[in-house]
Protein backbone atom coordinates (compact mmCIF):
# COMPACT_ATOMS: atom_id res chain seq x y z
CA UNK A 1 0.00 0.00 0.00
CA UNK A 2 1.16 3.38 -0.57
CA UNK A 3 0.21 6.59 0.81
CA UNK A 4 -2.20 7.50 -1.81
CA UNK A 5 -5.68 7.56 0.22
CA UNK A 6 -3.90 9.97 2.70
CA UNK A 7 -5.29 12.87 0.88
CA UNK A 8 -8.98 11.23 0.70
CA UNK A 9 -8.99 10.57 4.44
CA UNK A 10 -7.97 14.13 5.18
CA UNK A 11 -10.42 15.17 3.24
CA UNK A 12 -13.72 13.67 4.32
CA UNK A 13 -12.63 13.94 7.99
CA UNK A 14 -12.76 17.85 7.23
CA UNK A 15 -15.90 17.57 5.41
CA UNK A 16 -17.46 15.43 8.27
CA UNK A 17 -16.16 17.78 10.88
CA UNK A 18 -17.34 21.19 8.97
CA UNK A 19 -20.97 19.44 8.22
CA UNK A 20 -21.22 18.58 11.87
CA UNK A 21 -23.88 21.15 13.55
CA UNK A 22 -22.63 20.81 17.56
CA UNK A 23 -19.18 21.76 15.99
CA UNK A 24 -20.40 24.07 14.35
CA UNK A 25 -22.20 25.29 16.71
CA UNK A 26 -19.37 25.70 19.41
CA UNK A 27 -16.32 26.97 16.91
CA UNK A 28 -18.35 28.40 14.39
CA UNK A 29 -16.31 27.90 10.83
CA UNK A 30 -13.28 27.89 12.90
CA UNK A 31 -11.68 24.27 11.42
CA UNK A 32 -8.12 24.46 9.67
CA UNK A 33 -6.91 22.41 7.38
CA UNK A 34 -3.88 25.05 7.55
CA UNK A 35 -3.83 27.98 10.12
CA UNK A 36 -4.94 31.27 8.55
CA UNK A 37 -2.16 34.13 8.91
CA UNK A 38 -3.04 36.76 11.69
CA UNK A 39 -5.26 36.98 14.44
CA UNK A 40 -6.36 33.00 15.91
CA UNK A 41 -9.54 32.80 16.90
CA UNK A 42 -10.42 32.28 20.79
CA UNK A 43 -10.93 28.44 19.99
CA UNK A 44 -10.55 26.64 17.21
CA UNK A 45 -9.34 23.07 15.82
CA UNK A 46 -6.84 22.13 13.41
CA UNK A 47 -6.35 18.45 11.62
CA UNK A 48 -2.44 17.66 12.55
CA UNK A 49 -0.03 15.39 11.68
CA UNK A 50 -0.37 11.43 10.63
CA UNK A 51 1.31 8.14 10.30
CA UNK A 52 0.47 5.81 7.69
CA UNK A 53 1.32 1.82 7.76
CA UNK A 54 0.42 -0.70 5.68
CA UNK A 55 -1.96 -3.02 6.42
CA UNK A 56 -2.39 -4.78 2.73
CA UNK A 57 -3.37 -8.69 3.05
CA UNK A 58 -4.54 -11.10 0.78
CA UNK A 59 -7.82 -9.34 0.29
CA UNK A 60 -6.33 -6.15 -1.27
CA UNK A 61 -4.14 -3.65 -0.52
CA UNK A 62 -4.99 -1.39 2.81
CA UNK A 63 -3.60 0.93 5.25
CA UNK A 64 -3.34 2.40 9.14
CA UNK A 65 -3.65 6.20 9.00
CA UNK A 66 -3.15 7.65 12.88
CA UNK A 67 -3.99 11.12 12.83
CA UNK A 68 -4.41 13.96 14.91
CA UNK A 69 -7.31 16.49 15.43
CA UNK A 70 -6.47 19.16 18.08
CA UNK A 71 -8.01 21.44 19.65
CA UNK A 72 -6.56 25.00 20.93
CA UNK A 73 -8.34 27.78 23.21
CA UNK A 74 -7.06 30.71 24.68
CA UNK A 75 -10.37 30.94 27.18
CA UNK A 76 -9.34 30.72 31.01
CA UNK A 77 -9.90 26.44 31.97
CA UNK A 78 -10.33 23.32 29.73
CA UNK A 79 -13.97 23.24 29.94
CA UNK A 80 -14.27 25.31 26.68
CA UNK A 81 -11.50 22.70 24.88
CA UNK A 82 -12.78 20.16 26.46
CA UNK A 83 -16.24 20.42 25.21
CA UNK A 84 -15.15 21.18 22.24
CA UNK A 85 -13.28 17.62 21.70
CA UNK A 86 -15.73 15.61 22.61
CA UNK A 87 -18.13 16.77 20.24
CA UNK A 88 -15.16 15.91 17.53
CA UNK A 89 -14.84 12.41 19.10
CA UNK A 90 -18.79 12.09 18.98
CA UNK A 91 -18.31 13.00 15.39
CA UNK A 92 -15.47 10.67 13.96
CA UNK A 93 -15.74 7.95 16.06
CA UNK A 94 -17.18 4.95 13.74
CA UNK A 95 -17.89 7.53 10.99
CA UNK A 96 -19.29 6.64 8.03
CA UNK A 97 -17.03 8.55 5.96
CA UNK A 98 -17.20 8.62 1.82
CA UNK A 99 -13.99 9.13 0.79
CA UNK A 100 -13.37 9.73 -2.98
CA UNK A 101 -11.14 7.17 -3.55
CA UNK A 102 -10.74 3.56 -1.38
CA UNK A 103 -12.87 2.84 1.34
CA UNK A 104 -13.03 3.55 5.16
CA UNK A 105 -13.13 0.14 7.27
CA UNK A 106 -12.83 2.09 10.71
CA UNK A 107 -12.40 4.66 12.91
CA UNK A 108 -11.39 4.93 16.15
CA UNK A 109 -10.26 6.80 18.86
CA UNK A 110 -6.43 6.03 20.49
CA UNK A 111 -6.01 8.51 23.03
CA UNK A 112 -6.11 11.69 24.12
CA UNK A 113 -3.00 14.54 25.82
CA UNK A 114 -4.62 17.73 27.25
CA UNK A 115 -2.25 20.57 27.55
CA UNK A 116 -1.54 24.49 29.73
CA UNK A 117 0.28 25.90 26.91
CA UNK A 118 3.43 28.63 27.68
CA UNK A 119 1.06 31.40 26.21
CA UNK A 120 -1.86 30.89 28.60
CA UNK A 121 -3.28 28.80 26.09
CA UNK A 122 -5.32 25.28 26.63
CA UNK A 123 -4.75 22.75 23.73
CA UNK A 124 -5.94 19.05 23.50
CA UNK A 125 -4.40 16.37 20.80
CA UNK A 126 -6.82 13.73 20.24
CA UNK A 127 -5.46 11.06 18.06
CA UNK A 128 -7.40 8.66 15.99
CA UNK A 129 -6.80 5.73 13.76
CA UNK A 130 -8.28 5.17 10.38
CA UNK A 131 -8.30 1.78 8.62
CA UNK A 132 -8.49 2.11 4.61
CA UNK A 133 -9.05 -0.33 1.86
CA UNK A 134 -7.82 0.32 -1.71
CA UNK A 135 -10.13 -0.13 -4.86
Amino acid sequence: MTYALSEALQSAVYQHLASNPGLTALIGGDLFDALPSGTLPQTYVALGPEEVEDRSDVSGAGARHRFTVSVFSDTAGFSAAKAVAAVVCDALIDAPLTLTRGRLVGLWFERAAAERLTDGGRSIVLRFAARVEDG
